[in-house]
């Protein structure tokens, strides 16, 4: 059994829930983790690099001297990547980088990522996140009372009428180094391993569970 501490919006602890190791994925999926970041990160790449070839730099096609005789090395033109101002050899040109990624594979990898952060004791769950006012200040003592010292992600509920957060903590965090908030729906596998601590409210980790026991409920079958 792994446990997950609970905390309130104060960052005071108040219990433990645990997770049966039934539900976790850490048999497999390495493999899986490494190929979705990758193709993520290749996704987030631009592709506009380019330089310009001999044939589309500026300049005469003539030959700037005969080939022998002169007792110089011979050139055929002045945009021979050799001379300056001439053009790239072999260099960059717009492309897509993008990978694809099967469904089932990428779905593998969340659960695995998602497992090792609760096996790790690197997630835990905040009961609501409701703040009466918008301080950053407020946000960085509740990190500090709950031990997070490092870059975190908070993940909320995709219904922002659930109630499980206001707009005042969505606030309050915005200013803060290494802090990002998402939804259940927008959470990816490179976020659970860029961040550090992960910190789900309650409806938020049933949602991150729901998405990690499509994979290990066919592992069981």
């Amino acid at each position: 059994m792994s446990t997950i501490k609970v905390y309130d919006k104060t960052g005071a602890a108040t219990g433990e829930r645990t997770v049966d190791e039934a539900q976790l994925v850490l048999d497999r999926g390495e493999q899986a983790v490494k190929d979705t970041v990758v193709a993520i990160l290749n996704g987030c790449r631009a592709g506009t690099a380019k330089t310009k070839s001999r044939g589309e730099v500026s300049g005469s096609g003539k030959k700037p001297w005969k080939q022998k005789g002169t007792g110089r090395a011979s050139f055929g033109g002045s945009r021979n990547p050799v001379w300056r101002g001439g053009g790239v050899a072999f260099g960059p040109v717009p492309r897509d980088y993008s990978q694809k990624v099967n469904k089932k594979v990428a779905a593998l990898a969340f659960a695995r990522a998602l497992s090792d952060k609760i096996a790790a004791g690197e997630l835990c769950v905040v009961d609501a996140l409701n703040f009466d006012a918008p301080k950053t200040k407020t946000a960085a003592a509740m990190f500090r009372a709950m031990g997070i010292e490092r870059s975190c992600l908070v993940v909320i509920d995709d219904d922002a009428t659930s109630g499980d957060t206001n707009e005042n903590f969505l606030l309050s965090v915005n200013n803060l180094p290494n802090v990002m908030w998402v939804t259940v729906a927008e959470v990816d596998v490179y976020m659970l391993c860029r961040f550090k601590n992960i910190v789900a409210t309650e409806k938020a980790f049933e949602g991150l569970q729901a998405r990690m026991a499509r994979v290990a409920g066919k592992a069981g079958n």
